[in-house]
């Protein structure tokens, strides 16, 4: 006796028919008989469809196939998965079947093979943890440029910014450098000047990166070689002159020295807007042949002064002597100056024996 076994299929569902692990029916909302010779699997269509046996023997019954999205994921791909416009997960290389109708699902296949990820993806998938480790993440920032080299070979030039590319075996390098001024400090430089002075310079110099093709590219360790080439050229410039005129043209230096090495500075991609001599240090026996050199110098100003003044004075008692002689008037009056100047100087006066005092006097201190 035939035995019918009844299979109710609600809305959303979808039943499979299965006789000896062969699809033979797909039933969708109702009430369905069959013989109970056959076994029967009911799938909510809301979930991803996941088949009892090989997806690819499935996929030979049409019915099945009208109702499912099938997605070939390659070995050198992902894909993407989104449900109702929201990101769901990341299938990786194989075949996958959703259902249709109750949820829509929408894929965006990626070729990870390629570094660089040109495919419409939301950069803030980036972060999500399902995609995270399938990406390389750079980050260049406001104050820098950088340059990208995929494979060992430069590919272009990146403004500020952050950057992704797949996770695969090709390298891929962002060299940054920072694009504000910076300042290169050459400090104790021992030199020897024309005259064989050994002096110490403490030197500075404020640059800039105006090419970052040249600087990163084109040439190696750009400042290491920024400061070789102003060490050299100082050492250049001050053995051209005596310390006495190196001392007296401190303050443009800088400028020739910069003007000399200008191309060789542009060559590193480089631009130095501003540089000086912070210090000349002299060794302890030439500190004191110039300490005792402006004592020299200090005590002939001071000669030289008090001989002026002198010749002043001298002259001044000539020019007076002249009027006194034709003034006999002006020579009462300095003769009663001085007479004046010696009374403020004695205290008491001692008069012996006898005579006429107040005529003495008067021969003392009038004419």
């Amino acid at each position: 006796m035939a035995i019918f076994i009844r299979m109710a299929v609600n809305a959303g569902q979808v039943g499979l028919v299965f006789k000896n692990k062969k699809l033979i029916s797909v039933y969708q909302e109702g009430t369905h008989w069959f013989l109970g010779d056959k076994d029967v699997m009911l799938y909510n269509m809301s979930a991803p469809f996941t088949p009892p046996v090989e997806l690819n023997m499935l996929l030979q019954h049409e019915a099945l196939v009208a109702l499912l999205d099938v997605v070939e994921v390659a070995d050198n791909e992902i894909a993407l998965q989104f449900v109702n416009g929201n990101f769901k997960e990341v299938l990786l290389p194989g075949r996958y079947a959703f259902w249709k109708g109750v949820v829509q699902n929408t894929f965006v296949k990626a070729d990870i093979s390629k570094p660089e990820i040109t495919e419409a993806i939301p950069a803030m998938l980036f972060e999500n943890p399902k995609l995270r480790h399938a990406v390389r993440k750079f980050q260049v920032q406001a104050y820098e440029k950088a340059l990208l080299y995929i494979a060992g070979v430069f590919v272009k030039e990146l403004a500020s910014g952050t950057y992704y590319f797949w996770n695969n075996a090709i390298t891929v390098e962002v060299k940054t450098v920072d694009i504000r001024q910076q300042q290169l400090e050459i400090s104790g430089q021992e030199l020897l000047t024309k005259d064989k002075a050994a002096i110490r310079i403490n030197f500075f110099a404020r640059y800039q990166v105006t090419n970052i093709v040249k600087a990163l590219t084109d040439n190696k360790d750009f400042e290491k070689q920024l400061y070789v080439i102003m060490q050299l050229a100082i050492r250049a410039f001050t053995g051209g002159y005596t310390l006495d005129e190196l001392l007296a043209r401190k303050e443009t230096v800088a400028k020739e020295i910069l003007e000399n090495v200008e191309d060789k500075i542009t060559n590193l991609g480089l631009s130095v807007s501003d540089a000086g001599i912070r210090d000349v240090i002299l060794p302890g026996d030439m500190k004191e042949i110039m300490n005792q050199v402006l004592v020299a110098e200090k005590k002939a100003q001071a000669n030289s002064i008090m001989r002026r003044e002198e010749t002043a004075a001298t002259r001044s008692l000539l020019n007076t002597a002249k009027l006194m002689e034709e003034n006999e008037m002006l020579w009462k009056l300095k003769e009663m100056e001085y007479v004046e100047k010696i009374a403020d100087r004695i205290g008491e006066i001692t008069i012996s024996g006898g005579g006429n005092i107040i005529g003495q006097l008067k021969e003392i201190f009038v004419k």
